[in-house]
């Protein structure tokens, strides 16, 4: 079975970072670097078997579940694979071992969690938090720790500001990138008025202010901004507050559940206009049940993953997105495009200690801003001053035909 392509050179940005990347490291590390990893020291647990542990916080039950039950099914398909051959870290061939973890949506059972992960079962590293409250919440564990942290969370603060946020790392999109090609598509469209319809709290504060910079760039009239209430609350008023004024498309800035529930209610107030996602969106939930009638048409900015096909497949990164998609709808049934971002997260670390030649934590770290590289959801471009990795030439518009996520053209 293919693997996903994490060696693809890319000549764009991504390639003068993976320059910059390298010589940095090799100025900082020294020589110490090159070692590999040789022993039964603090790299073999305590079985006595040669693994990379990957602790997981992840949303399993509570309002995170749309996403968080995805990224446990991603990662350990992903574990799967790369079990059959172990990962070479220096003069050992080392198997990837999953702590998983359910924070139950819970910003606090996250922190706790991550503590105990780094402490009491000694993880080399952390995934989690796809939301940003938990994510935030495991960011000032792994920082005080230093234990490297990759976040499946959408909020530019995950790893902002960079001085601060060393050990940590985002595969989502940045918003800024997701609005402007929302903002093109507006344009493209000759909508001329839209509103925005934001979630409560860290993912809806970083929309809010790249939304408005991006609309103003194509000269589009945000006639309001309208806040969603705290998950589990009636989204109605909110709904009528965005919908009045008839403007010509709304934007929904959240994640799922929430956003097939406010466009529920963006029909139900008469918008009958365009709706529009941001990658948040992109969960079977949305698509399904009450939800398929108020979607319908609806378009989403999101990574190329959502894209693939079997029949035209020619690059090792497209194989693999498809090899990724057949093994994950032959196991669950059915694709998500946000699944991946927990399958690229463990290729991260394991590509990591693969290069350091090491699980050391701070070994991970340093080689974990090399990664420049092509994953299952998009393009990767870490350095030591990037650590929000995803390109913005991954993401695609994708428009909702018939309970499906259909590119866009």
């Amino acid at each position: 079975m293919a693997t996903p392509a994490f060696d693809s050179p890319l000549l764009n940005r991504r390639g003068v970072l993976a320059a910059a990347a390298g010589t940095l490291l090799l100025a900082a590390c020294g020589e110490q670097d090159q070692r590999p990893d040789a022993g039964p020291t603090a790299s073999t647990t305590a079985s006595g078997r040669h693994e990379l542990v990957i602790g997981a916080s992840l949303e399993l039950t509570g309002r995170g579940a749309a996403l968080g039950v995805l990224q446990q099914r991603a990662m350990e398909i992903t574990v799967e694979s790369l079990n059959l051959a172990g990962i070479p870290v220096g003069n050992l061939r080392r198997t990837v071992r999953l702590e998983i973890r359910d924070n139950r949506s819970d910003p606090q059972d996250a922190a706790r969690q991550a503590t105990e992960l780094a402490r009491r079962d000694q993880v080399h590293a952390l995934v989690g938090g796809t939301s940003a409250e938990t994510s935030m919440a495991i960011v000032e564990v792994a920082q005080k720790l230093q234990v490297p942290f990759v976040s499946l969370g959408a909020g530019d603060d995950i790893v902002l500001p960079l001085a601060e946020r060393t050990y940590i790392y985002k595969l989502t999109p940045d918003a800024g990138d997701v609005a402007r090609r929302m903002a093109r598509l507006i344009e493209s469209q000759r909508l001329r008025r839209v509103a925005l319809l934001a979630a409560d709290g860290l993912h809806g504060d970083s929309g809010v202010p790249a939304v408005r910079s991006a609309l103003r760039a194509v000269d589009v009239d945000l006639t309001r901004t309208v806040r969603l209430p705290a998950s589990g609350r009636s989204f109605t008023a909110a709904a009528r507050q965005a919908a009045a004024g008839k403007p010509d498309g709304v934007i929904v800035w959240g994640t799922a559940p929430d956003s097939g529930t406010a466009a529920q209610e963006l029909r139900r107030a008469a918008h009958s206009g365009p709706l529009f996602f941001d990658p948040g969106a992109v969960a079977e939930d949305t698509l399904t049940g009450p939800n398929a009638t108020a979607v319908e048409g609806a378009y989403a900015i999101h990574p190329s993953c959502l894209a693939a096909s079997t029949l035209t497949t020619t690059t090792t990164a497209e194989l693999a997105r498809r090899d990724f998609t057949f093994r994950y709808i032959q196991r669950h049934g059915s694709f998500s495009g946000f699944a991946p971002y927990g399958s690229d997260a463990v290729q991260l670390l394991a590509s990591a200690a693969r290069a350091a030649s090491s699980v050391d934590r701070g070994r991970l770290r340093a080689y974990l801003q090399t990664q420049v590289t092509e994953g299952i959801a998009g393009g990767y471009a870490f350095a030591p001053i990037r650590h929000g990795g995803m390109e913005r030439d991954s993401l695609g518009v994708y428009v909702v035909s018939q309970r499906a996520w259909t590119r866009y053209s």
